[in-house]
């Protein structure tokens, strides 16, 4: 594989796991979010009330952490997929951001990681993006 697709693979797989991450976002945020609202609006004791306030609660510090790990996947598999002239940096950090979320997440930073630490990927972005530079070009076709 050249490193254009290298680097298009990996875009791609920052891309569906930042998608797979705020699908589960998402689900949490329903679980919890309706939990919280449900323990509101039939509460009959302050105590209870409390509860579902710590439920709503805890969904906005989930949703605001799962952002923080996210935000890094989407901007660095943009960047990546474009061949921005920053998209190297953005991609390891997003790989490296993948790691914690196994088994997925492992194989897509370690997947970024060997591309865009390799000679491959150092090749292909400190070259401007042009892989095609990276070859000798083909021989004279004076054999006719």
């Amino acid at each position: 594989m050249t490193g254009k697709e290298h680097n298009k693979l990996v875009s791609i797989f920052l891309l569906v796991h930042a998608g797979l991450q705020i699908f589960g976002v998402v689900i949490a945020m329903l679980i919890y979010g309706g939990l919280g609202m449900a323990m509101l609006v039939n509460a009959r004791r302050n105590e209870e009330q409390m509860i579902g306030g710590i439920f709503i609660a805890l969904m906005f510090v989930v949703v605001l952490v799962s952002l923080i790990f996210v935000v890094p996947q989407i901007v660095g598999g943009w960047k990546l997929l474009k061949e921005k002239s920053s998209a190297r940096i953005w991609g390891i950090i997003a790989s490296f951001v993948c790691l914690i979320s196994i088994p997925f997440g492992t194989a897509v930073g370690i997947y970024g990681l060997w591309f865009l630490l390799g000679e491959e990927g150092k090749r292909f972005y400190l070259s401007g993006g042009n892989a095609a530079n990276n070859y000798p070009p083909p021989p004279p076709n004076n054999w006719q």
